[in-house]
């Protein structure tokens, strides 16, 4: 055999091998950081838990959420503020649990800017232990233990938090499993728009707006939010019972899609995504009242039945009896494009087993 023979030979060889050699899979990891465990994909950010002193935050959040090519679904403000975003509600921050109304103390809106207006009694969930880590292939999961407590730091509640972060491709899914337990005392979760699972999304996912608007929170605090430049705001609700836009607010369903386009330094042409959130049949109140708004706000709320459907369904006033628990389940689902209803219905059976 001649040299340019064995060498072409060889070649060849090579490229019939390379064929038959599956890509590599992606591998979801977590690093432990002071007061943060970063979620990485093949190294790099996916989102994080971060949960800083209650001089920061009033609870622990993830924060930032990014697409596969690194575009932020999260606000920056009051974080990591971006310009052209709105500054109002400082307590949304990235995607969060907790709830308006718990004995009378309310952990929605707590936050380092509360104004003298807010009278009532305040909540904070604080952090008490990372305690499990565990990472196979492409699936990682954190628990997290945490103390809801009251005005006075006593806890009311004692929270559990399994979260499991998967990459598939370019799709990403974040499963929260959250266990709540009452400790001395009954807990009343009590009819209230504000809660339960939310995020607070990007600026180029929000609603057009038009108009100046005004939104209030459980206190009867006022919120004028005015007209924005509306340039690449392209955000879109979509749920499972056919509801769209702003008209998904107050009605229930399995899951909401919130579609539109990301740009920026990871998408300069643009990045159509689909971001999917989706209740559980095993949940309190399934299925679920969207609190949706089209100022950024995506939470889906099942403990207030009265005030998210205007008082047409009797109040819920949830009891968690002293010494007893109730688990909650969720996942967040982030794809490019849009995602058809059928795709996502069968995410949602997926999701269900």
């Amino acid at each position: 055999m001649t040299t340019r023979l064995a060498i072409a030979f060889s070649l060849l060889i090579g490229l019939s091998l390379t064929a038959f050699i599956p890509p590599a899979k992606q591998r979801v990891t977590l690093k432990r950081e002071k007061q943060r465990v970063a979620v990485l994909v093949d190294g790099k950010l996916f989102t994080a838990f971060i949960y800083p002193d209650a001089s920061v935050l009033k609870k622990a959040v993830l924060y930032p959420i990014l697409t596969a090519t690194g575009n932020p679904i999260t606000r920056g403000w009051p974080m990591d503020p971006r310009p052209g975003e709105r500054v109002d509600h400082p307590h949304h921050v990235g995607m969060w649990f907790n709830y308006g109304d718990v004995n009378g103390h309310d952990f929605w809106n707590n936050s380092n800017d509360l104004g003298p207006e807010h009278k009532g009694l305040m909540g904070t969930i604080v952090t008490t232990n990372i305690a499990r880590l565990n990472e196979n292939g492409n699936r990682a999961e954190l628990t997290v233990e945490a103390d809801w407590q009251d005005s006075g730091g006593k806890p009311m509640i004692k929270e559990s938090t399994l979260y499991m972060f998967e990459a598939d491709g370019q799709t990403r899914r974040i499963d929260r499993q959250t266990t709540l337990t009452a400790l001395d005392k009954d807990v009343t979760f009590k009819d209230n728009k504000e809660g339960l699972v939310a995020l607070r999304v990007a600026r180029q996912l929000e609603h057009p707006s038009t108009k100046a608007e005004i939104f209030t929170d459980a206190s009867g605090k006022a919120t004028p939010v005015a007209s924005l430049n509306n340039e690449g705001i392209t955000g879109h609700y979509h749920s499972a019972v056919g509801k769209e836009g702003d008209a998904v607010w107050g009605t229930r369903a399995p899951w909401v899609e919130l579609t539109g386009t990301l740009t920026g330094s990871a998408a300069a042409a643009g990045e159509p995504v689909s971001v999917v959130l989706f209740d559980n049949p095993k949940n309190v109140g399934y299925p679920t009242y969207w609190h949706a708004r089209g100022y950024g706000l995506f939470a889906a709320n099942p403990l207030a039945p009265s005030v998210m459907s205007a008082g047409k369904d009797a109040p819920m006033n949830y009891v968690l009896k002293a010494g007893q628990s109730v688990t909650f389940r969720h996942r967040l689902l982030i794809a490019p494009g849009t995602l058809t209803d059928g795709q996502i219905g069968q995410e949602a059976e997926r999701f269900d087993k």
